[in-house]
């Protein structure tokens, strides 16, 4: 039986990162089916889109404004247009506040890798993206981590531990050491490193050029 360690850097306000989640699935279905002898691992690591944003956030729409001026329309209707060809319906309107996303990121860290870390991001994606959930509030954060299936009161122990979001804060500094500036990433088998959100098929490659001998 063939192992393969999957790593995604990755941030959970990032768009991109979701619709690559979405393509890292179908690569993963395509793997399935060509190669059922290869058992994979994926596993989510920290990056921070805005690492110096404040710990309660700023406003969404002086964001997008600061970051992306009269070109944000057309940024975000493009990515609406990927969203749907991979089924994430994006309502970008819907969110009213740029986040901090060390906490959020620290129940990813805090979840088993695996089913429980999967089930951890793809709650955080839908509550931010299509749900419009506050990322800096407590509460938000203890519903998201609940119906991953996480407890509460786990959940709210990671919330409260400040050495799980240093380091959490370290994990983000370690991927920019290691040469990353964009999300999200891909890392096959520790050898095979693929930027952007690209097309299953393409991971699918990826994937089995890193198996290779």
């Amino acid at each position: 039986m063939k192992t393969l360690t999957i790593d995604v850097v990755s941030d959970v306000v990032c768009p991109w990162c979701y619709v690559g989640k979405r393509r890292l699935e179908g690569a993963l279905a395509l793997l399935a089916e060509a190669h059922p002898e290869v058992t994979p691992h994926v596993r989510w690591h920290t990056f921070q889109l805005n690492p110096d944003m404040p710990p309660e956030g700023i406003d969404r729409e002086v964001y997008v404004m600061s970051k992306f001026g009269d070109r944000a329309d057309n940024i975000y209707d493009r990515v609406k247009g990927v969203g749907a060809e991979v089924g994430i319906a994006f309502e970008f309107d819907r969110i009213a506040r740029q986040p901090n996303t060390v906490v959020a990121h620290s129940l990813i860290a805090a979840a088993e890798p695996g089913e429980a870390q999967d089930r951890m991001v793809e709650a955080l994606f839908k509550a931010y993206f299509i749900e419009g959930r506050d990322l800096t509030q407590a509460e938000d954060l203890l519903a998201i981590a609940e119906s991953a299936g996480m407890g509460r009161e786990e959940a709210l122990g990671h919330l409260e531990n400040s050495a799980l979001h240093s380091q959490t804060i370290d994990s983000d500094t370690a991927a920019r050491e290691m040469g990353i500036s964009g999300v999200p990433f891909f890392i096959m088998n520790r050898k095979v490193g693929v930027s952007g959100a690209h097309e299953s098929e393409s991971l699918l490659q990826a994937m089995r050029e890193a198996m290779q001998d």
